[in-house]
């Protein structure tokens, strides 16, 4: 029987982040180099501190892990390389938390990075093998063709999704880390109007291809309050990870984002592990690289019963002064995917707004935060994190 994981006397020590963008000109290791010592400064720690890492990417290239540490130094501890498509960073995370629950490292980094603007493919965005019948299936034609068939099921309307677009739009202008950030208020209408890509998709309820890297620094709950006093803590409450089963649909969506069943079963597993529920949550975020997913998981994550997504929107629940705040820097659509880093910049923004340093996107009173995210493949992990003062 699977079983969430949860973190006894594990806290966050630091964070770091170089703000997604177009950085074709920026060394990767650079990038990578830079996150790390933000985090290491926000921890008033040095890599001498650090008893392990994880470090995560998807850009190819077998040892590229361990060329980032050494741009922080040479300390002999050791390194292990996680990649699990866009949930890399969260799953980089949980394993960071695991090695200080169960003793076995004091302080643990979790480090990652991609350049997406670099990264090339072979023409097939799935590969082969039994998947070939899909493999010249391009994300954004198949994320419409989903969004086609939510509003054919349950009839949500483009208006819906772009609501939901314009609401990331303008967090995003509230963010210091975030790729998009407009001058103006984005409306539904302005997001309509922008460059259709595959309908009912347009280039405004797409997100970007970015550059950046993220960084988590781990510890024993002790050294962090030791290291940081009078700071609120943030620790990871608990987390789950699961792989796809099988479902009805299997070709059309387990290779991508898994069936429904897989965010549901893995929300349920990490709700469980943490004794907590939806109604605990103060502020979520989850994977939105194309707008309606993230109508999608506010039910499939329990925020609303099916069909009822559309209802959250339309009553303006999701977004500031809301019930239930999503993506508060901006989510995929406007803080940027860069793949690798996407899961650790979701904790960045949780830790933020946990601590209460969210300016100007705070959201008031937030003592519990919801990190998901789905990866080809198909993955999916959930993961809760709460504050102590």
């Amino acid at each position: 029987m699977r079983r969430g994981l949860t973190f006894e006397g594990v806290a966050v020590a630091g964070i770091g982040m170089v703000r997604f963008n177009n950085l074709r000109d920026v060394p990767l290791m650079h990038i990578a180099r830079d996150a790390g010592l933000l985090a290491l400064h926000d921890a008033g720690m040095t890599l001498a501190d650090i008893d392990e890492a994880m470090v995560g990417y998807i850009t190819p290239g077998s040892m590229i892990g361990v060329k980032a540490m050494k741009e922080l130094g040479l300390t002999g501890l050791p390194v292990t390389h996680i990649e699990n498509a866009s949930a890399t960073g969260l799953v980089a995370f949980r394993e960071a938390a695991w090695a200080v629950a169960s003793g076995r490292a004091d302080v643990v980094m979790a480090l990652c990075f991609d350049k997406m603007t670099e990264m090339g493919g072979s023409g097939a965005s799935r590969g082969g093998g039994r998947d070939v019948i899909d493999a010249p299936i391009l994300p954004a034609s198949y994320f419409a063709l989903w969004a086609q068939r939510r509003m054919y099921e349950r009839g949500t309307s483009v208006e819906t999704y772009a609501k939901i677009a314009a609401k990331s739009w303008n967090y995003g202008a509230a963010s210091p880390m975030a790729h998009r950030q407009p001058d103006h208020v984005v409306t539904p209408e302005e997001v309509l109007a922008s460059r259709m890509v595959a309908r009912p998709l347009t280039s405004m309820m797409c997100c970007p291809a970015d550059d950046g890297a993220a960084c988590v620094i781990l510890a024993r709950e002790d050294l962090v309050r030791e290291q940081q006093p009078g700071r609120r803590v943030v620790k990871p409450l608990a987390s789950a990870l699961q792989s796809e089963s099988y479902a009805r649909g299997h070709t059309f969506v387990g290779p991508v984002v898994g069936p429904s069943t897989m965010t549901r079963d893995t929300a349920l597993e990490c709700y469980e592990a943490a004794s907590l529920g939806p109604d605990d949550v103060d502020v979520a975020f989850i994977h939105d690289a194309f707008v309606n997913e993230e109508l999608e998981y506010y039910e499939l994550l329990g925020f609303a019963e099916p069909g009822g997504g559309d209802q959250l929107v339309a009553d303006g629940e999701t977004g500031p002064g809301g019930r239930i705040p999503f993506n508060t820097d901006g989510g995929l659509l406007a803080r940027g995917h860069p793949g690798g880093p996407t899961g650790l910049a979701i904790i960045h923004e949780c830790v933020q707004q946990l601590r209460g340093d969210a300016t100007g996107r705070q959201v008031e009173g937030a003592r519990v935060a919801l990190a998901h995210l789905v990866g080809g493949g198909s993955v999916c992990t959930v993961n809760l994190l709460g504050v102590t003062d």
